[in-house]
């Protein structure tokens, strides 16, 4: 099909509120889960790069995890807003079938599920295996041996601040140390300047203290203070951890190939055999309900105009949410009750697509008047009812 100046307007008007919705969304997300990795970063002064890279590797995740409500958000606003305004009554009225007003936008839909299927079934395998390898390099990366002004470092069972520090990290001024002994003294010594030197083989450090104080707590709370002009000490750099391991050994970080051969061949397997079904049903059934959401976007953006848009908008997110939830649940019980998976993932999935079918049949006879908008109808008489009633005894 041909797209029509009304399909290249309606496109350009989904597109606007969808990228906005995937944007924030992601944004919020990815700020979350940094906020998280935060105190594992600040252990390392190689903190930026992985930061940088945990970044990229996220990306990919939340954006398929975004994807349906940012596209279903753009759709109700859309609809929403030409219903408003009437002008999907002009166009129905110029003898534009409901169908044909859809059109545009399930191929929207069909073109995200290609991009979908790429995104859970290739790209995100990878991006989730490259997240926890990254994860893995900066716990084991530890201090290098360079301070950073007022970064917090822990290396063993010796804490580091500084308050300022020269471009080379290596002289500090006004330092607070904190350390542990293995006998369990407590170790608190400040300084006015101090200068970091490496050995040979970059495998240990000196501290070189200057002008400086320090308070000693034995186990049996005694306490000793003592002043010098120099004070010098070895501290151990980290060294290198072990390897990460092979790629595989989750069912996130499997293509919709591996998911498959593994799933539904004869061989044996190294993961159960229901999470891996799971697994490929649930990344399956999120991409085929793309090109389905606006068949419920449509009638519930339709309704709103009669039911008012923060029920419709409101309705269809919990029908996203229990999507959603119902995919994960699924994919649990599959995973650690060995539930088969066709049950636990794929019936939800067909109950969602037959809730979208289902909506959208009942909407093209008699547009704004649906399934949905009928149970909202229903549940609003319900609660004005009630409140009459609880009125009426309050007047009394």
């Amino acid at each position: 099909m041909i797209p029509t100046t009304l399909d290249r307007y309606l496109l350009r008007r989904t597109l606007t509120p969808m990228s906005a919705v995937l944007i924030s969304t992601m944004v919020a997300f990815l700020m979350e889960r940094l906020m998280r990795s935060f105190h594992l970063l600040s252990q390392t002064t190689d903190g930026f790069k992985f930061l940088t890279e945990l970044l990229v590797n996220l990306v990919p995740h939340y954006v398929g995890l975004t994807l349906p409500g940012g596209f279903f958000i753009g759709l109700f606003v859309v609809v929403n807003g030409l219903s408003k305004s009437s002008e999907i009554d002009a166009i129905l009225a110029g003898g534009v079938s409901l169908g044909r007003l859809a059109a545009p936008f399930v191929g929207l839909g069909v073109a995200l599920m290609a991009f979908s299927v790429l995104l859970f079934g290739f790209v995100q395998p990878y991006s989730r295996y490259a997240y926890h390898a990254v994860l893995h390099a900066a716990d084991k990366a530890g201090w290098n041996g360079d301070v950073r002004p007022k970064a917090l470092l822990s290396t063993g069972p010796l804490l580091l601040t500084a308050d300022d520090t020269d471009a080379s990290g290596r002289r500090l001024e006004r330092v607070f140390i904190r350390k542990i002994t293995p006998d369990g003294r407590e170790d608190v010594l400040t300084a006015r300047t101090a200068v970091v030197s490496k050995s040979e083989a970059d495998q240990r450090v000196t501290l070189d203290l200057r002008d400086g104080r320090q308070v000693s707590t034995t186990p049996d709370h005694q306490i000793y203070v003592a002043e010098f002009s120099r004070f010098a000490f070895d501290v151990p750099l980290s060294l290198a951890g072990k390897l990460f391991r092979m790629r595989g050994n989750d069912v996130s970080e499997l293509t919709l190939i591996e998911l498959a051969q593994q799933g539904f061949g004869a061989g044996p397997t190294t993961l159960p055999r229901q999470a891996l079904l799971a697994e490929f049903y649930a990344r399956s059934s999120r991409a085929l309900m793309l090109p389905l959401l606006p068949l419920l976007a449509i009638p519930l953006g339709l309704s709103a105009k009669r039911a008012g848009a923060g029920s419709a908008m409101a309705t269809g997110a919990v029908l996203l949410f229990l999507f959603e939830t119902s995919m994960i649940l699924g994919q649990a019980m599959a995973a650690s009750a060995g539930l088969p998976a066709l049950l636990t993932v794929g019936l939800p999935a067909a109950l969602f697509a037959g809730v979208c079918v289902t909506t959208w049949a009942v909407s093209r006879n008699r547009p704004g008047e649906n399934p949905v908008s009928w149970i909202i109808d229903h549940i609003e008489a319900v609660v004005v009812a009630i409140g009459r009633r609880f009125g009426r005894r309050g007047a009394f």
